[in-house]
This record gives structure tokens, sequence and C-alpha cells, in this order.
């Protein structure tokens, strides 16, 4: 199990990343656009650095959705490979069969 605040530290990154999605995409376009002045792409791009670093999606990482494991995660079911193995020794997963010999 992961520690309560690493798990609460991803989750806050998490709202920050979809609160500041929109006005970060607006700040990238102005950036991105050539036929723009420099200054205004120059303020744009000092706007953009002054948002806070954890609203860059880029920060975000993935965790198991039931320990906050962040190794060995399974992107399609958002658990950890001892979870998935877990769920699926007891049924939980539709399909999956845990292998025993």
């Amino acid at each position: 199990m992961a520690k309560k605040a690493m798990i609460e530290r991803e989750k806050k990154r998490q709202r920050l990343v979809a609160k500041y999605a929109e006005k970060r995409a607006a700040l990238k376009e102005i950036i991105k656009d050539e036929s723009k002045p420099m200054e205004e792409r120059f303020r744009a791009s000092l706007k953009l650095a002054g948002l806070p670093r954890n609203s860059s999606p880029t920060r975000l990482h993935n965790r198991c959705q039931l320990t906050g494991r962040p190794h060995a995660y399974y992107r399609k079911l958002k658990v950890s490979r001892i979870m998935l193995r877990e769920l699926g020794s007891q049924g939980q997963i539709p399909g999956m069969v845990k292998s025993s010999w």
C-alpha cells in the first residue's frame, strides 16, 4: 500500500490538470501561432510558465486505484499486477482465470 500522502498528492495533480487544461491549451495555441506578433507570443509563454507546475499533464503518474502502487500498472484495468492477480483469483475480473498446476 502506498503512502496516503502520495495518493492524495496524485489526486491533487489530477484536479489541477483538469482545472487548467483549457487555459493551458489556449496559451499553447497562441505560442504556436506564427502569425501573431512576437511580444504577444512571449507574454503567453510567460503566463504559461506562471501556471502551477502540477497543472501539467506530464507530471501525472499512473497508480493502482485500489492500493496506490505506482509500478506494474495495467492501464486497461487501472490496477497493479498484484491486485490483478488477487482479483483474478477471486473471480472478480470477467474472463480471467488464474493459472495453477
